[in-house]
């Protein structure tokens, strides 16, 4: 319970960005267009940001809704871009048709990043078998987390799955050594039994936004949960 939580913001623009550094967000995960559920953003919003705030930056690498990786040359590129352009860490996912990992997509994109971290995002809640998907990826250069609610259907419904998996990794089992970084329905009394069970990163979206997604991210409300994760 002694390591500082990580608190992970969601940033639209540079404006938000601000607001979450401001109210203590140790990393933002930058992406555009919340109604399919965050692609990648342009390398301008990128650039704007990287120049706003001095945290760490995660870049979403998602074309269209949904896990389907669709064109990975598209992918890729974009990928290239946002290196060219001084991002170093990302955030990745992609399923095949029988819900495990779609390897040769995951894999081409992770060679592009030549070693860059990354997060699996919640695609692993979508998964036919999360630990399978785990092994699987457990080797891949970079990945060093996975964002998860533990379910599909939100961290109410995935607590005992996210515990459970923290055991798992507290005892060193193969494929569970990055970290989890809990998100998807995350409410603030959620946070002390998390923390309890040994899970100290936590992922934010419209917590942060008292307007909801037609308003930016409040210093303020990022400060409450700041403040909920060092108590």
């Amino acid at each position: 319970m002694s390591k500082r939580a990580v608190l992970e913001v969601i940033a639209l623009d540079a404006e938000d960005a601000i607001a979450a550094q401001a109210g203590g967000a140790d990393r933002l995960e930058l992406v555009t267009d919340m109604a399919a559920d965050g692609l990648t953003p342009s390398v301008e919003t990128f650039a704007a940001i990287r120049s706003a705030v001095d945290i760490r930056l995660r870049v979403m690498l998602r074309l269209a809704d949904g896990f389907d990786a669709g064109d990975v040359a598209s992918l890729v590129r974009a990928a290239r871009e946002m290196r060219d352009a001084g991002a170093d860490e990302f955030v990745l996912g992609f399923l095949d048709a029988h819900g495990g990992p779609d390897m040769a997509a995951v894999e081409r994109v992770v060679e592009e990043l030549d070693g860059c971290r990354w997060t699996f995002h919640r695609a692993i809640d979508r998964a036919a078998d999360r630990d399978a998907l785990r092994k699987q990826l457990a080797d891949l250069p970079g990945l060093d987390t996975y964002l998860t609610a533990g379910s599909a259907d939100g961290v109410d419904a995935g607590l005992d799955v996210l515990v459970a998996e923290a055991a798992r990794a507290a005892s060193g089992e193969p494929g569970y050594e990055q970290e989890i970084l809990v998100g998807g329905g995350l409410r603030l009394e959620h946070v002390a039994g998390l923390r309890e069970a040994g899970i100290s990163a936590f992922h934010i979206g419209g917590a942060s936004r008292p307007d909801g997604w037609n308003g930016p991210v409040s210093a303020d409300a990022v400060r409450v949960w700041r403040e909920a994760l060092d108590a």
